[in-house]
């Protein structure tokens, strides 16, 4: 058995949204390291170009808003400008909103629920064809949903439309898998746990604090996060399917709850 080649991404190419920041840039600098050509995309333009400037040629910019259907038909009309296939689709972008329960506003709610659960869904939808075009069971191409941990457990904060896109998404992961298998095109999720970035302020202003509540006693690494995302995308994950991996240091399946001693 040969595992030189199990992680390799050389002649892949992937497209990244929200891939100008975070997780999303994270990924991007992982799979460039492995061989791969990478498409980051993002609703700010200079963010975009100025991430993939700092990545080096292998990273092209495609700014795109991806919360309405029609930018996520837009952005794939600009990647078929440039590429006849898709190898690799990560739907990273998002949104989070945190207000108490009695002031919880309909905006609120809506732009989380069409970012984070609507955009994945319609954005594979309009990169079907691309998805499928070199498609096969020898070598599939993959989807890969960023879902979090807050999914599948509780986070101290009132995010009530981000808890729920994120436990729906996972869920639809299962539901696309079970889809597009048929098409030899993998899908599945990867949960994320406290990782620095705009979105998860308290584990970039307050990391240490956030590490002691972690059972590996530390926030994730841009390592952490790209080797979970290369190996979902590489053939050492092709017969994955559906699946949720969560990267997490332990909080969702190896931390205790608490109880009161009698």
């Amino acid at each position: 058995m040969d595992t030189s080649k199990f992680f390799s991404l050389e002649g892949r190419v992937a497209l990244i949204t929200g891939g100008s920041r975070g997780i999303g840039k994270m990924i991007a600098a992982g799979y460039i390291a492995q061989g791969a050509k990478v498409y980051i995309s993002s609703r700010k333009a200079p963010a975009c170009e100025e991430t993939a400037a700092e990545l080096g040629p292998n990273c092209i910019p495609l700014p795109m808003d991806v919360s309405t259907v029609e930018g996520c038909k837009a952005l794939a009309a600009a990647l078929a400008e440039h590429e006849d296939h898709l190898d690799i689709l990560v739907n990273n972008a998002g949104a989070a909103w945190g207000v108490p329960f009695e002031e919880f506003p309909e905006s609120g709610w809506d732009k989380v629920m069409n970012l984070n659960v609507k955009s994945p869904f319609f954005l594979t939808q309009a990169l079907h064809g691309m998805l499928k075009a070199r498609s096969s069971y020898d070598r599939p191409s993959k989807v890969i949903n960023i879902t979090s941990i807050d999914g599948l457990r509780l986070n101290p904060w009132e995010t009530y439309s981000y808890h729920a896109s994120k436990s729906a998404l996972i869920y639809l992961t299962k539901r696309m898998a079970a889809r597009l298998i048929k098409d030899a095109i993998i899908v599945t999720s990867l949960a994320p746990g406290a990782f620095a970035s705009e979105m998860n302020k308290a584990a970039r202003d307050h990391g240490d604090q956030v590490a002691k509540g972690i059972p590996m006693r530390r926030i994730g690494t841009d390592e952490d996060m790209a080797g979970a995302a290369i190996f979902l995308a590489s053939r050492a994950s092709d017969y994955v399917v559906g699946d949720t991996l969560v990267v997490d240091g332990g909080l969702v399946n190896a931390a205790l709850g608490t109880s009161i001693d009698a």
